[in-house]
């Protein structure tokens, strides 16, 4: 048995009274640390070194991309600004069909037929099957 007595229902031992200082111990640096992650000037601190770090790894990022769109070229594949540029054009013939819907809804309204009448195509005759009559 142990000769250490409970204390309040805890073991009074040493590992007791190093759990408790340590448990006050971290609580104060999450205190500190809390206020200090807050702060105003931590805030403009930290913004200031990221823009920094992003400032000294924009040669090498455009160094890298520049790399890449000639690696992509000479592999005879597509790159970032193919496909821009390729969603825009989609973007535009869109556009320009949505327009010629529009403008051919007026004209069926100016002659004057319901839109589902002009828009369906005329119903094709059907045929027998060869040989039969």
């Amino acid at each position: 048995m142990s000769d250490s007595q409970p204390v309040n229902g805890k073991d009074g031992g040493p590992s007791e009274m190093w759990r408790e200082l340590r448990d006050a111990y971290l609580d104060a640096w999450a205190k500190i640390m809390s206020d200090t992650v807050q702060s105003e000037s931590y805030a403009q601190n930290s913004g200031a070194m990221l823009d920094a770090c992003l400032t000294a790894s924009a040669p090498f990022r455009q160094a890298m991309e520049k790399s890449m769109v000639s690696a992509l070229e000479q592999l005879n594949m597509p790159s970032r600004p193919d496909f821009v540029s390729l969603a825009e054009r989609m973007t535009n013939i869109e556009m320009r069909l949505d327009d010629m819907d529009a403008k051919l809804d007026r004209i069926v309204q100016a002659l004057g037929k319901p839109a589902t009448e002009v828009s369906s195509p005329p119903a094709k005759p059907r045929r027998g099957k060869k040989g039969s009559k």
